[in-house]
């Protein structure tokens, strides 16, 4: 910068314990009770550990920088010493950080003295060892942690601003779901929340607007009030859930039809994905289909048995036919449930799930009972509607029919099965209870309303808030879960799912996803509120491109902006927007058909604002536009943490170019595990495993004036740049930060280096962009990465096939992988339908083809060159199996890749045809294939050879044909073995055939 540093450099901008920070983010994923998450469903949230350890360490002084003010060490040090003092007595705060108890121990008796040459940095240590264990879930509401947290915030603010300063302010412009703005309230700042979508701000007024003493109050009305909504509509809906003597219902499970196309059958056939109904015990209650030839109908019963075949008539699609056997294609099921808009209204009962006054729960047949239960749900339906006034008792608002992007496909794959409203997702009673839900709380509001209690208007959010988790778990989207016995969410994945057949719950089963769970997680959730003890904050409706905030207000911008085109958050939240139209009064009121779409920032090319379309150049405008506003209203010495976790390099771009663009200075980046392990969309991509927080900033004077003018050397720039790159990946390697992620990691050091000049020239005045100068960054990391691989070894003798192959695997490497498979489980487990019609994807190793085509590029190579290795489709780019690789390897394929460890069957398919590749090129018995040309091929000849069985010939190729002999052989081995994922086909193959290297004299 123009102007000298004068301001001491945050915790975040020299350290952050990463892996600690990592582990308890990982945990937090399966927490429930009491986290915001089950206020109510949003896109993409941060894990709250991560927001609290990122805020603390953004707010906090570094307190080894010369400009750090003596206030801030001594009172930080004072901090230390009193959770020192308290934990002994505090069980929960001990079992949290008594570990440490000797480290806090030397700030209570003064072994640790700020004057000493140690001192300022031992301090350094304890507050980045405190923020990894204050990032637990478990740390959240004790008492002693939050107040030494929220006493260090205050120090470090007044030390300096002044005495009488404020609490800092933080802003998060894109608040979505909250986690940034609950922790912001935790960590003892001033919290203010904005977003352009309705939802976002509802949810942010339940967490910022009431702090913890009126919440305590608002608890137990709400309780009072959820009882009261579920007496109105329990006894509405009675007719509409009419069940035998003695039994309660608890689930009904149906089935989409479509008529056979078979030659002269015309039979309706449940579409069912296996007929199995429970996994529970050795005896399972399973469906059967027989065929009335008189009546030409399916007669469906349950039975109990512990065989384990019971395929559904359906499968990817396809319809089979159980009396005359004929598959109606997929294609033609859909047209046939398109023209019924969907065939949720006219979907079969195939089962029951009741429970008897012991307790026990069984399945049965459907009966003459359930069928008037059903019809009483359409008269209380057409009842509903005449008494609905302005607004339509079933949602008949559209549904968008446009797929966002390739890598999202929001709600557009219901509309494909002829879904054209929100009304068409649900059965007639499915919408019946929903309607009946949203009207009894605008009953029990009004009636608060009308006592003039002060809380009505957030107690009708909250209510509203639990009539959309009963509509997550209502919809005909909502697959039958064997193991659970109940029904999976609408929302499995980020975006809407077509499912064949469906569960519906009783809303007052006493079980999962009924309205009295909804209201319980709510309540936990108030419950972690008060226990937080949280002041209160501030919530702003309003776009990030036009901020109402006055200049240079806020002390830090920590915000999650929109992932390019990953989630397109209005379309979904569409699907909660009809029902909370329709539950909200007053104040409340949901203004539209549905949320605000022309100001999203999202790249979605299939939807124009006016003439335009929001394509790539619209979301960097936009975003940059969102950026100049963030730093516009922070402060000059203020800092920023901009969150983001996508994989495509053109989404990177597009972020970084706007914090550039916007007058921002990268001054660090960290990169934290925040997403699941083994999630469905990671698996065979180089999904981020990390979200990286990219910590900026602003490029201005003290007086607010942004700094141009200020030149750097592209000479100098390229010179600095792999020397960054080195220093950090070893960091990253140590933290378990590897592949994608280590990658996109690379892009905070890389963009330092180049940021802090308002341009960078070349020696003959052209200016250089930051795409250019990303390209440079992907070569200085691939090669940095392939040193690493080959443990700092001179990797030259290898050629660009090998390197390639190395660097792409690390690319892909997942640090958590033990082995395990995808989480859909098993195919009765599986609710994501192949509704594009897609065929399986190819097997082998996909990135993006940006990427691969940056990481060839800094290797020295073109995929274009390497046919033999890399397959090029459209925007992806797959390394071929070993498997696939087989005819070019030796002329004669020998064998296609498997999923599984090959059986007999195909181990003798395998050795017949590598006899008929040995007779053809003459090897036989007593010779060897010939050599590949690469060490490449030679490696994955001999993986193949071993793979087959054929370990004579493999003695023979690496013995006598002199391949052993050869040093880069075995070291590509070895670094293919550490690279290859557990329980591939190549990962055994390779580890074989490395087993035997001392065996054929090469020890």
């Amino acid at each position: 910068m123009s102007e000298a540093r004068k301001y001491p450099k945050r915790l975040i901008e020299i350290d952050l314990p990463i892996r600690r920070i990592s582990e308890h983010s990982r945990r937090e994923k399966s927490i429930r009770h009491g986290h915001i998450s089950t206020l109510h469903i949003w896109w993409a949230r941060r894990p709250l550990g991560a927001c609290r350890a990122v805020l603390c360490a953004a707010l906090w002084p570094d307190p080894a920088d010369q400009f750090c003010p003596d206030a801030f060490r001594v009172s930080a040090y004072e901090a230390l010493a009193k959770l020192s003092a308290g934990i002994e007595r505090d069980r929960p705060a001990f079992e949290i950080v008594g570990r440490h108890a000797s480290i806090w121990r030397g700030f209570q008796q003064g072994s640790v003295r700020l004057d000493a040459g140690d001192g300022l940095m031992r301090l350094r240590d304890a507050l980045l060892l405190f923020i990894g264990e204050f990032s637990s879930w478990n740390a959240a509401t004790v008492p002693l942690l939050l107040e030494t947290a929220r006493r260090i915030t205050r120090a470090a603010h007044t030390s300096l601003h002044g005495a009488h300063a404020d609490l800092p302010s933080v802003l998060d412009p894109f608040a979505g779901g909250g986690s940034i703005p609950l922790e912001a309230l935790r960590v003892g700042a001033d919290a203010i929340a904005s977003d352009i979508n309705p939802i976002p701000v509802l949810l942010n007024r339940v967490v910022l607007e009431f702090g913890s003493d009126r919440l305590t109050t608002l608890r137990d009305t709400f309780a009072s009030a959820a009882r009261q909504v579920e007496e109105r509509t329990r006894k509405f809906l009675a007719p509409a859930f009419e069940t035998r003597a003695g039994a309660a219902p608890v689930a009904y499970l149906w089935a989409r039809t479509i008529l056979c196309e078979g030659p002269a059958c015309g039979l309706e056939i449940p579409m069912l994905r296996t007929l199995r109904l429970s996994k529970h015990g050795k005896a399972s209650s399973w469906l059967r289909l027989t065929h009335d030839e008189k009546e030409r109908a399916l007669v469906i019963t349950v039975e109990q048995r512990e065989s384990s075949t019971g395929a559904g008539t359906v499968k990817s699609g396809s319809v089979l036919c159980p009396a005359c056997g004929y598959t109606t294609k997929g294609e033609a099921a859909r047209a046939q449930l398109a023209a019924r808009n969907g065939g949720s209204a006219d979907a079969r009962m195939v089962a029951v799930l009741e429970r008897d006054t012991s307790g026990v729960k069984r399945f049965r047949a459907p009966e003459q009972v359930d069928a008037r239960a059903h019809q009483a749900a359409v008269k209380l339906l057409d009842q509903l509607r005449a008494d609905a006034g302005g607004l339509s008792t079933v949602p008949d608002e559209l549904i968008p029919t446009e797929r966002p992007s390739p890598n999202a496909r929001g709600l557009s794959a219901v509309t494909r099965v002829g879904m054209r409203r929100f009304g068409d997702l649900y059965t007639p009673r499915q919408a019946l209870v929903l309607a009946a839900l949203a009207k009894a709380v605008r009953e029990v509001t009004e009636v608060y309303r009308a006592s003039a209690t002060a809380d009505a208007d957030i107690l009708n959010v909250l209510l509203a808030a639990a009539v959309s988790k009963r509509a997550d778990f209502g919809s005909s989207l909502c697959s039958w879960r064997l193991g659970a016995s109940c029904v999976r969410g609408t929302f499995a994945r980020q975006a809407l799912a077509n499912t064949w057949d469906f569960g519906e719950m009783y809303p007052f089963a006493g079980s999962a996803g009924d309205w009295a769970e909804a209201c319980a997680f709510i309540d936990k959730f108030l419950g972690h509120l008060v226990d937080s003890k949280l002041a209160t904050g501030s919530v702003i409706s309003a776009s990030a491109t036009h901020h109402p905030l006055p200049d240079d207000t806020v002390d830090a911008l920590i915000t999650d902006p929109p992932y390019y085109d990953s989630v397109p958050y209005a379309d979904l939240s569409d699907y909660f927007y009809v029902w909370l139209r329709r539950a909200l009064t007053g104040r409340n009121s949901l203004p539209g058909a549905g949320s605000p779409k022309d100001g999203e920032i999202i790249w979605n090319p299939t939807r124009s604002v006016g003439q335009r379309p929001k394509d790539k150049q619209f979301y960097e405008e936009q975003m940059t536009l969102a950026f100049q506003e963030a730093r516009r209203v922070t402060k000059p010495d203020g800092i920023a943490v901009v969150v983001f976790a996508h994989k495509s390099t053109a989404g990177w771009e597009a972020v970084l170019e706007a914090l550039l663009k916007a007058g921002w200075i990268a001054t660090g980046s960290w990169p934290l595990d925040t997403e699941r392990a083994g999630r469905t969309n990671a698996v065979g991509t180089a999904s981020l495993g990390s979200s990286v927080h990219i910590v900026c900033r602003p490029r201005e004077s003290a007086s607010g004036a942004v700094v141009e003018g200020e030149v750097g050397s592209w000479r100098d720039v390229l010179q600095e740049l792999p020397q960054r790159i080195h220093e950090w990946m070893p960091r990253l390697s140590q933290e378990g930060i590897v592949g994608a992620d280590a990658i996109f990691a690379c892009l905070g050091p890389a963009l330092e280096v180049f940021s802090r000049f308002s341009r960078v020239e070349k020696s003959n005045g052209d200016v250089v962009g930051l795409r250019d100068y990303l390209e440079h960054v992907w070569a200085a990391v691939s090669r940095e990465a392939l040193s690493m691989i080959f443990s700092a070894a001179d990797a030259s003798g290898l050629e660009a096939d090998a390197r390639i192959t190395a660097i792409w695997l690390w690319t892909l490497a997942d640090p958590t992988d033990s082995g395990a498979k995808s989480e859909a489980g098993d195919s009765d487990e599986d609710d994501e339908v192949d509704d594009d019609g897609d065929g399986a994807e190819a097997a082998g190793f996909v990135l993006d083809f940006d990427a691969a085509r940056k990481i060839a590029q800094g290797l020295g190579a073109r995929l274009e060159e390497l046919e033999a290795v890399v397959e090029v489709q459209k925007d992806k780019a797959r390394l071929l199996p070993v498997a696939e690789r087989s005819k070019f390897l030796f002329g004669k394929s020998v064998g296609g890749p498997s999923a599984k460890r090959p059986g007999k069957k195909k181990q003798m398919t395998l050795f017949a045809e590598i006899d008929e590749a040995a007779e053809a090129q003459g090897w036989g018995e007593v010779g060897a294939p010939r050599a590949g040309t690469t060490t490449l091929d030679r490696v994955h000849q001999a993986m193949l050879l071993f793979g087959a069985g054929r370990g004579e010939a493999l003695k023979r190729f690496i013995v006598e044909e002199g391949v052993g002999k050869q040093p880069q052989f075995w070291k590509l081995a070895q670094s293919l073995s550490a690279l290859y994922p557990i329980g591939t086909d190549e990962k055994r193959w390779v580890d074989g055939f490395l087993a035997r290297k001392k065996g054929l004299g090469f020890g």
